[in-house]
Protein backbone atom coordinates (compact mmCIF):
# COMPACT_ATOMS: atom_id res chain seq x y z
CA UNK A 1 0.00 0.00 0.00
CA UNK A 2 1.20 3.48 -1.10
CA UNK A 3 0.96 6.65 0.83
CA UNK A 4 0.80 8.82 -1.67
CA UNK A 5 1.31 8.94 -6.09
CA UNK A 6 5.17 9.82 -5.81
CA UNK A 7 5.42 6.28 -4.10
CA UNK A 8 3.09 4.56 -6.61
CA UNK A 9 4.71 5.49 -9.60
CA UNK A 10 8.30 5.24 -8.37
CA UNK A 11 7.54 1.37 -6.99
CA UNK A 12 6.31 1.28 -10.75
CA UNK A 13 9.83 2.18 -11.73
CA UNK A 14 8.63 6.09 -12.88
CA UNK A 15 10.57 9.00 -11.93
CA UNK A 16 7.79 11.09 -10.93
CA UNK A 17 8.13 15.01 -10.37
CA UNK A 18 5.57 16.42 -8.42
CA UNK A 19 4.81 20.04 -8.57
CA UNK A 20 1.37 20.85 -7.56
CA UNK A 21 1.32 24.31 -7.31
CA UNK A 22 2.87 24.38 -11.18
CA UNK A 23 0.77 26.74 -14.01
CA UNK A 24 -0.06 25.81 -17.39
CA UNK A 25 2.09 28.24 -18.65
CA UNK A 26 4.95 26.80 -17.25
CA UNK A 27 3.61 22.96 -17.59
CA UNK A 28 3.62 24.12 -21.54
CA UNK A 29 7.43 25.41 -20.93
CA UNK A 30 8.64 22.06 -19.17
CA UNK A 31 6.41 19.57 -21.24
CA UNK A 32 8.75 18.32 -23.91
CA UNK A 33 11.01 16.87 -21.37
CA UNK A 34 8.16 14.49 -19.77
CA UNK A 35 6.65 11.31 -21.52
CA UNK A 36 3.35 11.22 -19.16
CA UNK A 37 1.37 13.79 -17.48
CA UNK A 38 -1.17 13.30 -14.38
CA UNK A 39 -3.50 16.33 -13.59
CA UNK A 40 -6.68 17.29 -11.71
CA UNK A 41 -9.70 18.88 -13.29
CA UNK A 42 -8.36 22.94 -13.45
CA UNK A 43 -5.61 21.72 -16.15
CA UNK A 44 -6.47 22.34 -19.37
CA UNK A 45 -5.00 19.90 -22.23
CA UNK A 46 -5.16 21.22 -25.80
CA UNK A 47 -3.79 21.43 -28.90
CA UNK A 48 -1.29 24.61 -27.34
CA UNK A 49 0.28 22.17 -24.72
CA UNK A 50 0.28 19.03 -26.88
CA UNK A 51 2.18 20.44 -30.06
CA UNK A 52 5.10 20.92 -27.17
CA UNK A 53 5.29 17.65 -25.64
CA UNK A 54 6.94 15.85 -28.04
CA UNK A 55 8.01 13.16 -25.91
CA UNK A 56 4.86 12.63 -24.22
CA UNK A 57 2.69 9.22 -23.98
CA UNK A 58 -0.10 9.56 -22.05
CA UNK A 59 -2.34 12.19 -19.53
CA UNK A 60 -3.53 10.60 -16.87
CA UNK A 61 -6.65 12.86 -15.27
CA UNK A 62 -6.84 12.14 -11.60
CA UNK A 63 -10.61 11.98 -11.58
CA UNK A 64 -13.77 10.35 -13.84
CA UNK A 65 -14.28 13.87 -15.88
CA UNK A 66 -11.82 14.07 -18.97
CA UNK A 67 -13.58 17.74 -20.01
CA UNK A 68 -10.66 19.65 -19.84
CA UNK A 69 -8.70 16.91 -21.98
CA UNK A 70 -9.05 18.15 -25.66
CA UNK A 71 -9.81 14.40 -27.30
CA UNK A 72 -9.36 14.92 -30.51
CA UNK A 73 -5.52 17.18 -30.28
CA UNK A 74 -4.20 13.94 -28.12
CA UNK A 75 -5.77 11.52 -30.57
CA UNK A 76 -4.04 13.44 -33.48
CA UNK A 77 -0.79 13.18 -31.35
CA UNK A 78 -0.93 9.76 -30.29
CA UNK A 79 -1.60 9.68 -26.87
CA UNK A 80 -3.09 7.92 -24.50
CA UNK A 81 -5.83 9.42 -22.36
CA UNK A 82 -5.91 7.21 -18.65
CA UNK A 83 -8.94 8.02 -15.99
CA UNK A 84 -10.61 7.15 -13.20
CA UNK A 85 -14.16 7.01 -13.56
CA UNK A 86 -14.68 4.82 -10.08
CA UNK A 87 -12.49 6.28 -8.00
CA UNK A 88 -14.55 8.47 -6.06
CA UNK A 89 -17.38 6.56 -6.87
CA UNK A 90 -18.67 5.65 -3.17
CA UNK A 91 -17.66 8.76 -1.52
CA UNK A 92 -19.88 10.79 -4.34
CA UNK A 93 -22.66 8.80 -3.34
CA UNK A 94 -22.49 9.76 0.47
CA UNK A 95 -22.02 13.16 -0.30
CA UNK A 96 -25.09 13.02 -1.97
CA UNK A 97 -27.42 11.41 -0.01
CA UNK A 98 -25.48 13.80 2.84
CA UNK A 99 -27.39 16.73 0.51
CA UNK A 100 -30.26 15.71 0.14
CA UNK A 101 -30.62 15.09 3.52
CA UNK A 102 -29.76 18.64 4.51
CA UNK A 103 -31.82 19.53 1.77
CA UNK A 104 -35.20 17.82 3.44
CA UNK A 105 -34.90 18.23 7.10
CA UNK A 106 -33.38 22.37 6.38
CA UNK A 107 -30.07 21.46 8.13
CA UNK A 108 -27.84 24.32 7.12
CA UNK A 109 -30.66 26.70 7.55
CA UNK A 110 -31.73 25.75 11.07
CA UNK A 111 -28.61 25.13 12.02
CA UNK A 112 -27.65 28.90 11.04
CA UNK A 113 -30.80 30.34 13.20
CA UNK A 114 -29.60 28.21 16.19
CA UNK A 115 -26.55 29.68 16.46
CA UNK A 116 -28.22 33.00 16.61
CA UNK A 117 -30.55 32.20 18.95
CA UNK A 118 -33.33 31.25 16.63
CA UNK A 119 -35.85 28.40 17.09
CA UNK A 120 -38.24 28.18 14.54
CA UNK A 121 -39.58 24.44 15.24
CA UNK A 122 -42.38 24.91 12.77
CA UNK A 123 -40.23 26.52 10.27
CA UNK A 124 -37.68 23.96 9.70
CA UNK A 125 -40.13 21.28 9.81
CA UNK A 126 -38.81 19.24 6.53
CA UNK A 127 -39.53 16.39 4.78
CA UNK A 128 -39.00 12.45 4.82
CA UNK A 129 -36.98 10.83 2.18
CA UNK A 130 -39.10 7.57 2.61
CA UNK A 131 -41.48 7.09 -0.03
CA UNK A 132 -40.70 9.77 -2.42
CA UNK A 133 -39.51 9.42 -6.20
CA UNK A 134 -35.80 10.40 -6.63
CA UNK A 135 -35.15 10.88 -10.52
CA UNK A 136 -31.72 10.55 -11.78
CA UNK A 137 -30.26 11.80 -15.20
CA UNK A 138 -26.88 10.04 -16.29
CA UNK A 139 -26.61 6.57 -14.58
CA UNK A 140 -23.07 5.97 -14.64
CA UNK A 141 -20.55 5.36 -11.90
CA UNK A 142 -21.82 8.23 -9.90
CA UNK A 143 -25.58 7.69 -10.49
CA UNK A 144 -25.44 3.84 -9.53
CA UNK A 145 -23.53 4.61 -6.38
CA UNK A 146 -26.31 7.35 -5.97
CA UNK A 147 -28.89 5.05 -6.23
CA UNK A 148 -27.24 2.14 -4.03
CA UNK A 149 -27.25 4.36 -1.37
CA UNK A 150 -31.38 5.47 -1.53
CA UNK A 151 -32.53 1.64 -1.46
CA UNK A 152 -31.82 1.23 2.28
CA UNK A 153 -34.45 5.32 1.96
CA UNK A 154 -37.67 3.01 0.97
CA UNK A 155 -37.45 5.28 -2.33
CA UNK A 156 -38.25 4.99 -5.82
CA UNK A 157 -35.52 5.80 -7.85
CA UNK A 158 -36.24 6.67 -12.38
CA UNK A 159 -33.13 6.73 -14.51
CA UNK A 160 -33.33 8.12 -17.69
CA UNK A 161 -29.90 7.83 -19.80
CA UNK A 162 -30.30 8.44 -23.16
CA UNK A 163 -26.72 6.32 -24.32
CA UNK A 164 -27.34 3.48 -22.11
CA UNK A 165 -29.43 0.49 -22.68
CA UNK A 166 -30.40 -0.97 -19.64
CA UNK A 167 -29.83 0.54 -16.41
CA UNK A 168 -32.44 -1.59 -14.34
CA UNK A 169 -30.16 -3.17 -11.93
CA UNK A 170 -32.51 -3.82 -8.61
CA UNK A 171 -32.16 -0.11 -7.67
CA UNK A 172 -33.81 2.04 -10.56
CA UNK A 173 -36.17 1.49 -12.87
CA UNK A 174 -35.30 2.99 -16.62
CA UNK A 175 -37.75 5.30 -17.95
CA UNK A 176 -38.57 8.14 -19.98
CA UNK A 177 -37.44 11.83 -19.10
CA UNK A 178 -41.39 12.67 -19.58
CA UNK A 179 -41.95 10.40 -16.39
CA UNK A 180 -39.08 11.91 -14.71
CA UNK A 181 -40.73 15.47 -15.38
CA UNK A 182 -44.36 14.27 -14.47
CA UNK A 183 -43.28 12.33 -11.05
CA UNK A 184 -39.85 13.17 -9.89
CA UNK A 185 -39.82 14.70 -5.77
CA UNK A 186 -36.07 15.13 -6.39
CA UNK A 187 -34.07 15.45 -9.26
CA UNK A 188 -30.25 14.94 -9.62
CA UNK A 189 -27.80 15.27 -12.40
CA UNK A 190 -25.36 12.41 -13.37
CA UNK A 191 -23.90 13.24 -16.64
CA UNK A 192 -20.54 14.62 -18.11
CA UNK A 193 -19.81 18.07 -19.43
CA UNK A 194 -20.27 17.45 -23.17
CA UNK A 195 -21.07 19.99 -26.03
CA UNK A 196 -24.70 18.37 -25.11
CA UNK A 197 -25.04 18.92 -21.75
CA UNK A 198 -23.19 22.16 -21.19
CA UNK A 199 -26.35 24.55 -20.36
CA UNK A 200 -28.55 21.90 -20.20
CA UNK A 201 -30.32 22.86 -17.33
CA UNK A 202 -32.28 26.31 -17.65
CA UNK A 203 -35.12 27.82 -15.92
CA UNK A 204 -37.71 26.32 -18.96
CA UNK A 205 -36.05 22.79 -17.63
CA UNK A 206 -36.99 22.94 -14.66
CA UNK A 207 -40.67 24.16 -14.85
CA UNK A 208 -41.46 21.42 -17.24
CA UNK A 209 -41.52 19.37 -13.50
CA UNK A 210 -45.28 18.87 -12.66
CA UNK A 211 -44.32 18.91 -8.95
CA UNK A 212 -41.97 21.28 -6.61
CA UNK A 213 -38.61 19.30 -6.60
CA UNK A 214 -35.35 19.24 -4.50
CA UNK A 215 -32.13 19.65 -7.07
CA UNK A 216 -28.86 18.20 -6.53
CA UNK A 217 -25.96 18.85 -9.15
CA UNK A 218 -22.48 16.41 -8.15
CA UNK A 219 -21.82 16.82 -12.27
CA UNK A 220 -20.44 19.77 -13.53
CA UNK A 221 -21.21 23.30 -12.41
CA UNK A 222 -21.56 24.61 -16.15
CA UNK A 223 -24.56 22.07 -17.42
CA UNK A 224 -26.54 24.17 -15.04
CA UNK A 225 -28.23 27.94 -15.63
CA UNK A 226 -26.80 29.31 -11.92
CA UNK A 227 -29.48 32.25 -13.61
CA UNK A 228 -32.01 29.95 -14.22
CA UNK A 229 -32.23 27.75 -11.45
CA UNK A 230 -32.34 31.52 -9.45
CA UNK A 231 -35.69 31.74 -11.17
CA UNK A 232 -36.53 28.27 -10.71
CA UNK A 233 -36.16 29.05 -7.05
CA UNK A 234 -37.53 32.17 -6.92
CA UNK A 235 -40.92 30.83 -8.73
CA UNK A 236 -41.38 27.77 -6.42
CA UNK A 237 -40.37 25.18 -8.82
CA UNK A 238 -37.38 24.74 -6.61
CA UNK A 239 -38.02 23.80 -3.15
CA UNK A 240 -34.19 23.36 -2.24
CA UNK A 241 -31.32 23.01 -4.29
CA UNK A 242 -27.74 21.24 -3.72
CA UNK A 243 -24.58 22.28 -5.59
CA UNK A 244 -21.46 20.36 -5.35
CA UNK A 245 -20.04 22.54 -8.18
CA UNK A 246 -20.40 26.05 -9.78
CA UNK A 247 -20.84 27.32 -13.14
CA UNK A 248 -17.54 29.82 -12.43
CA UNK A 249 -15.89 28.18 -9.39
CA UNK A 250 -13.57 31.21 -9.35
CA UNK A 251 -15.48 32.91 -6.57
CA UNK A 252 -13.07 35.97 -6.03
CA UNK A 253 -13.25 36.46 -9.46
CA UNK A 254 -17.25 36.77 -10.82
CA UNK A 255 -18.36 38.63 -12.89
CA UNK A 256 -21.13 41.39 -11.66
CA UNK A 257 -23.87 39.36 -13.09
CA UNK A 258 -22.25 36.33 -11.70
CA UNK A 259 -22.07 38.08 -8.33
CA UNK A 260 -25.35 38.47 -8.10
CA UNK A 261 -26.33 35.28 -8.97
CA UNK A 262 -23.75 33.78 -6.60
CA UNK A 263 -25.27 36.28 -3.72
CA UNK A 264 -29.02 35.19 -4.54
CA UNK A 265 -28.27 31.54 -3.88
CA UNK A 266 -25.73 32.38 -0.89
CA UNK A 267 -29.02 34.62 0.63
CA UNK A 268 -31.74 32.38 -0.35
CA UNK A 269 -31.55 29.18 2.40
CA UNK A 270 -32.60 27.15 -0.43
Amino acid sequence: MYDNIEELLAGAGLEPDYRPTISRDEIIDIIHDYEGLIIRSKTRVDEALVKQAKKLRFVGRAGAGIDNLDEDALNRHNVKILNAPEGNRNALGEHCVGLLLGLLNYIVKSDREVRQGIWDREGNRGYELSGKTVGLVGYGYMGTAFAEKLKGFNCEVLVFDKYKADCNDGYVRQTSMEEIYERADVFSLHVPLTKETRGMVDFNYLNKFRKQIFFINTSRGEIVSLSGLCQGIDSGKVIGAGLDVLENEKINNLTSQEQKVFEYLVNSNK
